[in-house]
C-alpha cells in the first residue's frame, strides 16, 4: 500500500499548493512513522438491498432515508458493507504528537487520514476485480456523513459488522469512530456498469467543506 502525498496534502488544506520544504519533510517522516504504527484491519459482507415505499434505504444491516444513496445505489440488487481500521496505536502517536508539537500533530492527523483512505482503495480494487469475474460490477463506496446519509447509521454498520468485538471499532456519543481513523461505507453491486461513475467528493453535496477537492 502507498499513501497518497497528494492526498495528505489535501487534508492538510494545501490543495494543488505545493508544500514548503520544512512541511514536505515533516510529511514524509510523519506517513513513515504511521505506516509503522499501522494494524490495518477490516470487515466486509454483503447483504440484500431493497428501498421501500417512503424511499428507505434498507442494506440488511441498516435502515436510512438518503436520497444521495438511493440515488447512489440506483440498479443495484445488493449492497457491500464495510469497516476499516488502521488500529489504536496510530491514535496513540496523534496523542502523543498533539501534546509534543502542534506542527507534527497536525501533519500526522493528514499522513493518516490518506493511510486509511488508501487503505479503503486498494480493498476496493480487490473486491472489484473478484466481483467482475463473477459478472457483476461495484459503485464507488459511499460512507455516512457523505450527503444526507445520516452519520447515526455508523452504529448500525457497525453493530451488524460486530466490529467492536471483531476489529476493535467503537462509537462516541457524536457517531464518531475510535480508532479514529477507522472507515465505514456501503458499496453497491449491480448486474450492470454504471453509466457515469461519480465518487469521491464529486458524490457528496457538501459543496463548502474544506477539504473539497
Amino acid at each position: 500500500m502507498q499513501t497518497d502525498r497528494k492526498e495528505a496534502l489535501r487534508y492538510l488544506g494545501l490543495g494543488k499548493h505545493e508544500p514548503d520544504p520544512e512541511t514536505e519533510r515533516l510529511l514524509e517522516e510523519c506517513i513513515r512513522e504511521a505506516e509503522r504504527a499501522a494494524e490495518f484491519r477490516h470487515l466486509v459482507r454483503e447483504y440484500p438491498l431493497s428501498v421501500e415505499e417512503d424511499g428507505t434505504v434498507n442494506g440488511g444491516c441498516f435502515r436510512v432515508k438518503s436520497a444521495n444513496l438511493k440515488k447512489n445505489l440506483s440498479g443495484c440488487d445488493s449492497v457491500l458493507v464495510m469497516a476499516v481500521t488502521v488500529g489504536a496505536e496510530v491514535d496513540r502517536l496523534l496523542a502523543r504528537y498533539g501534546k509534543l508539537s502542534v506542527a507534527k500533530a497536525v501533519v500526522m492527523q493528514a499522513a493518516a487520514a490518506a493511510m486509511v483512505e488508501a487503505h479503503c482503495n486498494e480493498l476496493n480494487a480487490m473486491w472489484k476485480k473478484e466481483y467482475l469475474e463473477k459478472g457483476l460490477y461495484l459503485r464507488p463506496r459511499f460512507s455516512p456523513g457523505y450527503g444526507d446519509f445520516p452519520l447515526s447509521a455508523q452504529k448500525q454498520i457497525l453493530d451488524g459488522l460486530e466490529a467492536g468485538k471483531r476489529i476493535g471499532i467503537t462509537l462516541t456519543e457524536g457517531y464518531l469512530m475510535m480508532p479514529s481513523k477507522s472507515v465505514t461505507a456501503v458499496i453497491g453491486v449491480s448486474r450492470a456498469p454504471a453509466a457515469c461513475v461519480i465518487e469521491g467528493c464529486e458524490a457528496c453535496g457538501k459543496k463548502d467543506c474544506a477539504f473539497r477537492r
